[in-house]
């Protein structure tokens, strides 16, 4: 059959593409090379960021007399020693040694040495990872964004009861919420909501320590007058702020703290010659002055005493114990962390200053949110939801793999300092190799990459569900939700996945929603948070320029569909304009929107996006038709669609499927297995020992020749180009499984015909013109790989031999003299493929076996088949 050649396409969108879509593997590619920051000079890496911040937040580790310090100067890595196909076809991992120069202050010296820490894995060019000689996919997880929460919940009394909670990177959650009587408490662990304490003991002990600090923190403390002639409707909305007691008698209360003013007391003040007192308002709210009046404690020492007693109720409470505990939960950077993403969050949420690198609790961040509750209860402010994707952030794999290597250091940094201890007597031979142990981070990136959930063998069925593994979003894995747990909600669509979180791709199964898809524009920015571009609108005309926006901030703006009819001029054509608004379908007049979608595409994902006419698909067939297009195998011949979306070449080009031109030239070389391009197209004579050098315009491409994918399909490249051809940068020099001419080519153009014949066609099934099997149109090839290997046993050594018990010839057939199967010999399932014998043990032998014994020798006694067949 004849090759296609390249089809000039026909675009009959009315739609102009104003944004150029992002490079669909960047969600993979950016996230690993900031983990790395390979490019970067090591004295100017980010310390915030990667793996420069894993040793930064562990090191420097201090012996316990604080005399030792081992401190992180940088990292470097080294060169791999094979490249990813190399790795591949030998069955190890791409990886690069990873050293560590770390100094050893001892008592004025100081020691610098460089460390080798182990091999981390590197990531390829198309975003993956070679382990073990298998391709492998680590999956962008979806979690509960780090920050703050606030809540509603309805009492059994029907009562409705608000909480905020804050929720750390790593560490302890603070929960604060109000029970039935209006008080606040405190619940430091979820799983023991017992042990609680109100919210003013919490204050005390974050040395707010008497109650005129902490009314003075949620009330203005005003200074009354004292006359007769107040009138008592007035005097009930104020409460003394502290108790007054008899001069004469200092026993005898007078007035009591937190209780509102009656005329009577007033009248007493008065006698005592108080002259004005200091009140709070309770008109607006009166909790703080509640939870005061019940509040058992009095000082810093009291509470902190208290805090203690109530989380841990066994052991007798002193001051150091109780604080040394509060610093443990929230005030130690090594055990609690809120993150950037935290920190942030919170600074957005009460409107706060706070500096992003303040990783622990602040106690202005309790009364920030205290306050926020308040106000809360009164109708100001907003409950949040879960499930909107400004609560929900993704963890990339740089930020997996920081976490995996964090536990690995923190392991190592016990050994370092019991390893400081043993040396303590001398210290003369201590340098970092002797006190560093490599093997504990190490073991734990290896564990990452073989055993995690999210870690996973990449779907190699072609092209698109390669592409599809890499911007996958999976709500499970550690951390996450659990398929047996999460509720509706969490799986459901939400308003804010809007050009973020495709609605359409996510699996049948007990996973659906779990597992979800990137949107073809959705990006993903430094906080973990996704984002899709918007097109500027201003007085009712839409501009070139356009922004990214986080589903928080598109909460506050008026959005334009991208189908809306606009002018030459960029001017909206109609006098009202179909918008969405916070989750809202309205109308509106051009003058007020704010932004518009850049394109239809920018609501789905790619294998969506590939679909032609998607809008007239039901929306449970497309799912399936999104799904089904992952599981098309790559072809004899493949042929691109008649019909397409225009996203063929896109998925083709960024999942390095092909080979693409990396520099202009002329193709000097055209073979099977290699493509040479020169600058002026003159083919060298030692083209076998050439390799690229940009600097002189040569350009050497190796093609792969069917090689096995995972999941058992042929990888084969072909060159598309000429001798003598010129060519450009990025032009497609190779096409690939299931590409045609740089176009994505998943299936055939056949006629098909809606009609019934003979009822051969009832419900699912299907004819097929027996021409199409006999040209190979849909033929596929298709690889597996078989192992056996024979080892020695304690009856004695298994051997791989032709001469097998019990076989007959015809059986023996397809093998050659040593045992093995032919080169080109057919099979069919049930037949041998390697002949093997194993030894077993002398038993009582049946009259049957003692024959065959008799006729065939000792040979078919002691050994039985084991052959791979």
């Amino acid at each position: 059959m004849a090759k296609s050649t390249k089809v000039e396409r026909v675009n009959f969108g009315r739609l102009p593409e104003t944004v150029e879509m992002p490079n669909l593997m960047e969600v993979q590619l950016d996230s690993y090379r900031a983990f790395l920051q390979e490019g970067t000079n090591p004295k100017q890496r980010k310390s915030d960021v990667g793996l420069q911040a894993v040793f930064r937040e562990v090191f420097p580790i201090e012996s316990y007399d604080e005399k030792i310090k081992l401190d992180f100067s940088h990292y470097e890595l080294g060169k791999a020693k094979n490249g990813p196909i190399e790795c591949l076809r030998e069955g190890v991992t791409y990886a690069a040694p990873l050293y560590v120069t770390f100094v050893l202050h001892n008592d004025g010296s100081t020691i610098e040495e460089r460390v080798y820490m182990g091999e981390l894995p590197l990531m390829t060019k198309q975003g993956t990872f070679v382990v073990n000689g298998a391709e492998r996919v680590i999956v962008s997880q979806l979690h509960r964004s780090p920050g703050i929460c606030f809540e509603s919940s309805v009492h059994a009394n029907g009562k409705l009861l608000h909480s905020y909670r804050i929720i750390p990177d790593r560490g302890s959650w603070l929960e604060v919420s109000y029970d039935t009587s209006d008080l606040l408490y405190v619940h430091l662990d979820r799983r023991k909501r017992r042990r609680k304490f109100l919210l003013t003991t919490l204050l005390r002990a974050l040395d707010y320590s008497t109650d005129e600090e902490i009314i003075s923190l949620f009330y203005r403390i005003e200074n009354l007058k004292l006359a007769e002639d107040l009138e008592e409707n007035e005097l009930s909305q104020k409460v003394l702020i502290k108790e007054v007691r008899d001069t004469a008698n200092a026993d005898l209360v007078v007035a009591r703290a937190f209780e509102p003013l009656t005329k009577g007391v007033v009248r007493q003040l008065l006698e005592l010659g108080m002259k004005s007192a200091e009140v709070v308002d309770i008109r607006v709210d009166d909790t703080i002055l509640k939870c005061l009046k019940k509040d058992p404690t009095k000082d810093t020492e009291g509470a902190l005493k208290e805090i203690y007693r109530r989380l841990r109720p066994g052991d007798p409470p002193t001051v150091t114990n109780a604080k040394a505990l509060l610093k443990r939960l929230f005030f130690d950077p090594k055990r609690y962390d809120i993150g950037r993403v935290g920190r942030h969050k919170l600074n957005q949420k009460l409107g706060l200053q706070t500096d992003l690198l303040t990783r622990i609790l602040t106690r202005e961040d309790v009364v920030a949110a205290t306050s926020y509750l308040i106000n809360l209860r009164l109708g100001e402010g907003t409950t949040d939801d879960i499930d909107h994707l400004g609560s929900r952030r993704v963890r990339t794999v740089g930020e997996l793999l920081s976490n995996q290597c964090r536990t690995g250091l923190s392991r190592t940094e016990r050994l370092v300092k019991e390893r400081m201890t043993l040396f303590d007597v001398n210290t003369e031979g201590m340098t970092p190799q002797k006190l560093i142990n490599p093997k504990a981070l190490s073991a734990m990136i290896r564990d990452f990459f073989g055993r995690s959930q999210l870690s996973q063998l990449m779907d190699q069925t072609n092209p698109l569900s390669e592409m599809t593994h890499k911007r996958r979003l999976s709500a499970l894995g550690p951390g996450g939700l659990s398929r047996e747990r999460a509720g509706f909600e969490v799986r459901d669509v939400h308003p804010s996945h809007y050009g973020r979180i495709c609605p359409i791709e996510t699996p049948e199964g007990p996973n659906i929603g779990l597992i979800s898809s990137l949107s073809t524009f959705g990006k993903i920015n430094e906080f973990g948070f996704i984002e899709t571009p918007y097109r500027k609108v201003e007085n009712g005309r839409v501009k070139e320029e356009y922004d990214f926006l986080t589903a928080d901030q598109e909460e506050n703006f008026i959005v334009a569909q991208a189908n809306t009819a606009v002018d030459g001029h960029g001017k909206f054509t109609s006098p009202r304009v179909s918008v969405r608004y916070r989750g809202e379908f309205l109308e509106v007049e051009p003058d007020k929107v704010h932004y518009m979608d850049v394109s239809p595409k920018q609501l789905v994902s790619v294998a969506a996006s590939l679909i032609p006419f998607l809008e007239h698909d039901d929306a449970n067939r497309a799912l399936m038709g999104s799904n089904m297009q992952r599981q098309g195998v790559p072809l004899l011949i493949s042929e691109a669609p008649v019909v397409g979306t225009g996203m063929e070449s896109k998925v083709a080009r960024d999942s390095h499927a092909m080979i693409l031109s990396e520099g202009p030239g002329k193709v000097a070389s055209v073979t099977a297995r290699q493509v040479i391009v020169t600058e002026d197209g003159e083919a060298p004579e030692n083209r076998k020992r050439m390799k690229t050098d940009p600097e002189k315009g040569v350009y050497v491409y190796d093609l792969l020749k069917f090689m096995r994918s995972n999941n058992g399909t042929c990888v084969n490249q072909r060159p598309v180009v000429k001798v003598g051809q010129r060519v450009t940068k990025g032009m497609v020099i190779a096409d690939g499984p299931c590409t045609d001419q740089g176009e994505l080519a998943l299936g055939r153009n056949v006629v098909v015909a809606f009609m019934p014949w003979h009822g051969y066609n009832f419900e699912d099934a299907i004819l097929l013109s027996q021409r199409l099997v006999k040209e190979d149109v849909y033929t596929s090839i298709h690889i597996e790989e078989f192992e056996i290997s024979a080892r020695d046993t304690k009856l004695g050594p298994e051997e791989i031999t032709r001469d097998i018990p019990n076989v007959g010839d015809e059986a023996l057939k397809n093998l050659g003299t040593d045992g093995v199967v032919r080169i080109g010999a057919e099979v069919k399932a049930g037949d041998i493929l390697v002949g093997k014998i194993t030894p077993k043990s002398e038993t009582e032998l049946a009259p049957e076996e003692r024959l065959l014994r008799a006729i065939f020798g000792e040979k078919a006694a002691d050994v039985k088949d084991s052959s791979l067949v």
